[in-house]
């Protein structure tokens, strides 16, 4: 069996998105064909003893390219035989891409989150992305609009395949019980929109609150739930306050991840109107709330950033709709709470869609041609 090498800064038990995507990934493998390179955070080790497979911690708590990290890096390849190399994110660790191959590494794939499309519309920052796809085989993308900002950048200089995070589809489920959730916060049996993410501006937290109040001029009882917890916190608690809105928007903080699909459960309607700011540089690769949401069964509310209305099937699955307008959202939200039936027809479809599309089974098949090559 061949082994892989994976170098990657992005690792559990330090926590995000990109961290919770690589573990995942790593999952899907057999433990006998792994191997990791990783910085350094608290509780490693803990963590660490509890995988099935070996993880060496280089002494940092970030991990970049430097020379001993090539020397780790070409070390362990050469010790544990490892003939592909798997960069957990390709900028810029990617950068180690041509001292591991000098030591023999057959194939090396790089993988692109979303904030790789800031770095290709940069000059400086395109010229190293540029430089990092010259040194691999393959560059992973998120979502087709990920693949859009990088290819015209990265020319022919690696072949590019789209490895897309997955969906616990036995962890995310119609199944899950939002109960809890409603007693602890008082929803009751009130009609609720829920947002499950940071709270950071292009989330768009702020423009659903910004229009709650049209909501509730056509559901009096609706509750809007935000899950989260984030810089923009004190701000939306002000405009809440300002608005007169304390009694029907609950902000729970941040939970743990794993209530995550009960507090999904506890919503009928899930919504997140992203946006993309500052020109560009900041904008939703993906959109995992959105799958993790169909999953459990409920329909849809996106933005147009980035690569979030490639989560939904319009109309279907849910809609997508004009981030920067609060009247838009909540003509969106009145219109799905108006008809329950039709939302839970596309929280249904939303499921079926997930299943075939976004699961980890899927996920796994490509990710395992990605390696082979």
């Amino acid at each position: 069996m061949t082994r892989t090498l994976v170098v990657t800064n992005d690792f559990p038990p330090r926590q995000g998105g990109i961290q919770t995507f690589v573990a995942a990934l790593l999952d899907t493998r057999p433990p006998e064909s792994l191997v990791v390179l990783a910085s350094d955070h608290p509780g490693s080790a803990q963590h660490d003893a509890a995988l099935p497979y070996e993880v060496v911690r280089m002494p940092t708590g970030m991990l970049l390219p430097t020379p001993g990290a090539a020397r780790a890096a070409v070390r362990l390849a050469r010790e544990r035989d490892c003939r592909t190399v798997f960069f957990g994110a390709a900028a810029p660790l990617g950068l180690l891409a041509p001292a591991l191959r000098r030591a023999g590494v057959e194939r090396l794939v790089g993988a692109t989150h979303g904030h790789e499309t800031g770095w290709v519309a940069l000059p400086g920052a395109r010229q190293a992305m540029r430089r990092i796809a010259g040194g691999l085989d393959t560059v992973t993308y998120i979502s087709d609009y990920t693949r859009s900002r990088l290819a015209p950048a990265l020319g022919d200089r690696a072949e590019l395949v789209q490895l897309s995070p997955g969906v616990d589809v036995d962890r995310f489920t119609p199944a899950a019980d939002g109960a809890a959730v409603r007693a602890r916060h008082g929803l009751g049996d009130a009609p609720v929109v829920v947002c499950v993410s940071r709270l950071v501006p292009r989330k768009g937290q702020d423009v659903l609150v910004a229009g709650w109040a049209d909501v509730l001029a056509r559901h009096p009882r609706a509750r809007l739930l935000l899950v989260g917890g984030g810089p923009l916190e004190p701000a939306l608690r002000r405009a809440v306050a300002a608005r007169g809105l304390q009694d029907s928007v609950v902000l729970t903080g941040g939970v743990p991840a794993a209530e995550l699909p009960a507090h999904y459960a506890a919503g009928d309607v899930f919504a997140m109107p992203c946006r993309t700011r500052r020109g560009g540089l900041d904008v939703e690769g993906l959109g995992m709330v959105f799958l993790e949401a169909a999953a459990c069964g409920r329909p849809v509310v996106a933005g147009t950033s980035g690569g979030a209305p490639e989560t939904v099937v319009e109309g279907v699955t849910g809609h997508v709709v004009d981030p920067r307008s609060p009247a838009a959202v909540a003509a969106a939200l009145t219109g799905l709470l108006d008809d329950p039936g039709r939302a839970r027809a596309m929280g249904a479809a939303g499921r079926a869609w997930v299943e075939q599309r976004w699961s980890w089974a899927t996920i796994a098949a490509t990710f395992a041609q990605v390696l082979d090559g």
